[in-house]
């Protein structure tokens, strides 16, 4: 009998020219890896009935420093940005006493609650719906005010950002629903929650940063050299573990009481600035060889 091992032969793929006939270059933001098109695709489509309205979408994306959001609608030429604010903003403009934790859940938070309140006074319904003035970690959804325009409606755009419960993407959620906007949304994802219910104190905690004050004094106990450290710019800003959720309220009643964006005056590029000549080769060498001159030059002198 013929015995055969547990490897296989080399087998050569033949590609042939079907294949290729039939081959399709994927989207430029599918080759990078941007762009979940099948995501974006329920995203951004429009029932037909509504004509050319725009969709608006809460885009939340986390880099290593710093929460962006932007209220975004798709176009065939493109997508456009009705407003946007930034966890930066937390720091240079509405009372944080320095940039720290500006990408953590309570800077997520307080961010969404920016551009919600911001978009609301660019459309002028601040005054209508005001959002959770009170915040308790219960969930809030905004009421339709009668004989008043509907609430601004957004859905939640997450990129390629991983879902799972407790994600900083679901605090600039929390945030923009505690601001007014009206988004469709379950409570499960947020932190300590699951399918059936919610841990509303915990979510107030993450909301005032106790959760960062409680690491902190853990730490402080454990290990004092390290805490000196890693909340280095924490204790230069006097920001503790019993003070945490005063300093975020502060910021929190700054945003509304002026959530508007100010657009920076920037310095027109200088006119008329000619740009150097380019070199040829032999120009280069001469250069180099100068430089070479005056170096040894200069050394010379400095040892006589």
């Amino acid at each position: 009998p013929q015995f055969f091992s547990g490897t296989m032969a080399f087998v050569k793929v033949v590609k042939s020219p079907a294949y290729f006939k039939r081959y399709q270059t994927k989207y430029r933001r599918r080759q990078n890896g941007r762009t979940d098109y099948r995501a974006r695709k329920r995203l951004v489509a429009q029932a037909k009935d509504k004509f050319n309205t725009p969709k608006y979408r809460l885009v939340v994306r986390l880099s290593n420093r710093y929460c962006y959001c932007q209220i975004v609608w798709a176009t065939i030429t493109g997508d456009r940005v009705l407003e946007q604010a930034c966890s930066k903003e937390l720091a240079s403009k509405y009372g944080l006493p320095g940039e720290f934790g500006l990408k953590n859940w309570t800077a997520c938070y307080a961010t969404g609650l920016l551009i919600a309140r911001r978009v609301l006074k660019k459309l002028n319904l601040d005054e209508i719906y005001k959002g959770q003035e009170e915040v308790d970690g219960e969930d809030y959804q905004v009421e339709e005010v009668d004989d008043k325009p509907r609430p601004f409606s957004v859905v939640l755009d997450v990129g390629l950002q991983t879902t799972s419960t407790g994600a900083r993407i679901f605090g600039a959620l929390k945030g923009a629903l505690d601001g007014g906007l009206s988004i469709p949304h379950s409570t499960r994802r947020y932190p300590g929650a699951d399918k059936d219910s919610m841990d509303a104190e915990l979510l107030r905690n993450y909301i005032y940063g106790a959760h960062v004050g409680e690491y902190m004094e853990l730490l402080q106990e454990d290990d004092e050299e390290l805490y000196a450290t890693h909340f280095a710019q924490y204790i230069e800003n006097d920001v503790s573990a019993d003070n945490m959720e005063e300093t975020w309220q502060a910021v929190h009643d700054k945003i509304r009481e002026d959530p508007a964006y100010e657009k920076k005056t920037r310095n027109p590029p200088a006119k008329g600035k000619a740009k150097a000549k380019k070199m040829n080769a032999a120009q280069r060498k001469d250069r180099v060889r100068q430089k070479i001159e005056a170096y040894q030059k200069k050394m010379a002198e400095a040892d006589d």
